[in-house]
């Protein structure tokens, strides 16, 4: 796993369940800028990873197990 495979994991089933990354996020009672590309790096470059915490809450308001998201990983060349 990998920061790549997990951003486009997030994007990928935002777009399966007929959202944006911002609907996404706000479908999951989170900012809408939470999922934001530009928030992906740092201003320095480092790799910004989503949290626990909104991992969880777009799985379940997608009704998504972590089984299906990992398999959008999956699909994920490095």
């Amino acid at each position: 796993m990998n920061h790549l495979q997990v951003w486009s994991a997030i994007d990928s089933l935002a777009k399966a369940k007929g959202y944006s990354v911002s609907g996404l996020a706000k479908a999951s009672g989170l900012d809408a800028t939470t999922f934001n590309k530009s928030k992906r790096l740092s201003l320095y470059g480092q790799e910004r990873w989503p949290t626990t915490y909104s991992l969880s809450k777009i799985l379940n308001a997608t009704n998504t197990s972590f089984s299906e998201f990992a398999k959008y990983m999956e699909s994920v060349e490095e």
